[in-house]
């Protein structure tokens, strides 16, 4: 096995626990247009896929009003309702005062990135932040991280790609990295290992032992 030198991160549900903002965005938007027809669980299978893609999935004349109406809200409900998962700040912190390169790579776009990144103090620690803004195509295509790895002058098969969705798992491998789910995922862990990662991480500190950062 190559040594794993560098990290892609997906943000939202990974690093953030951005879940009830996310849920609660959706239901906001579903309960102008459809009342009383979405609710929590519904919901769920929206997490992961860009805005538009799940808004048109519902209603394709609708989704880009459906995108700005929850954009408005989520930026402001944004900050009451986003913290960083138990541990991230630590380990991330860890990993970029033992400089691996790292990097965010998310299927939001850039401006609510940056929000929560800066909201939860982790800004300081990725030079390199790709977002929907940056490319074509996103998560699981192999363009964002492929972009990330340029970014970074990493190469495939010494980084590895960690996140909640099965886009990210599958963006993972398409890009030649190496894959691992978070067993925090809104989804679930089970959800997560029929898509094969790698690893998968019970706490966020798991990710040291995996890149040979782990306290003996």
């Amino acid at each position: 096995m190559t040594k794993i030198n560098t990290l892609l991160f997906d943000l939202d549900g990974t690093l953030l626990d951005t879940n009830e903002l996310i849920i609660t965005s959706y239901l906001h938007v579903f309960e102008q247009f459809y009342p009383g027809r979405f609710n929590r669980e519904d919901v769920l299978p929206f997490l992961g896929p860009p805005l538009i893609d799940a808004f048109a999935s519902v209603d394709p004349e609708k989704a880009d009003e459906m995108v700005d109406i929850y954009r408005k809200f989520n930026m402001e409900k944004h900050d009451m309702l986003v913290h960083e998962f138990e541990g991230v700040y630590e380990t991330i912190r860890t990993l970029h005062e033992n400089n691996f390169k790292m990097a965010i790579v998310s299927t939001k776009i850039r401006k609510t990135v940056l929000k929560g990144l800066a909201l939860t103090n982790l800004d300081e620690f990725f030079d390199v932040v790709i977002t929907l803004d940056e490319v074509d195509n996103a998560k699981p295509d192999p363009e964002p991280l492929e972009k990330a790895l340029a970014a970074l002058g990493s190469n495939p098969e010494e980084a590895i790609m960690i996140g909640d969705n099965y886009y990210d798992i599958l963006g993972g491998k398409n890009a030649g990295t190496y894959t691992c789910g978070v067993a925090w995922s809104v989804k679930g862990e089970d959800f997560l290992k029929q898509y094969s990662p790698d690893y998968m991480l019970k706490k966020m500190s798991d990710i040291l032992d995996i890149v040979g950062m782990g306290i003996k």
